[in-house]
């Protein structure tokens, strides 16, 4: 059983920053991704950013350049740093780990004012 629990979500004036956290929890030891995926009303989930247990690193042409994701020490944590927010990145944010199957987070609100 997989447990993932986001946070750090809330209201920001565009242009300023946001960092989410996500904690995993259960059998993660095999899981070969994290990352954070978003949805915004009226539209699909997308993907947002991706990193692999091997440290590689994949982000949607959205936010390169103002989001970063990492990963913790402990390996079952992954962070998003979201700078430079614009009116279009309100969502709701998804962490999701790949083990065979993905596993998501119950999501976190992330508004950003004009």
């Amino acid at each position: 059983q997989v447990q993932l629990v986001e946070s750090g979500g809330g209201l920001v004036q565009a242009g300023g920053s946001l960092r989410l956290s996500c904690a995993a929890s259960g059998s993660i030891r095999s899981a070969t991704v994290m990352g954070w995926y978003r949805q915004a009303p009226g539209k699909q989930r997308e993907l947002v950013a991706t990193v692999t247990t091997g440290g590689s690193t994949n982000y949607a042409d959205f936010v390169k350049g103002r989001f970063t994701i990492s990963r913790g020490n402990a390996k079952n944590t992954v962070y998003l740093q979201m700078n430079s927010l614009k009116p279009e990145d309100t969502a709701v944010y998804y962490c999701m780990v790949g083990i065979v199957i993905a596993y998501w987070g119950q999501g976190t609100q992330v508004t950003v004012s004009s």
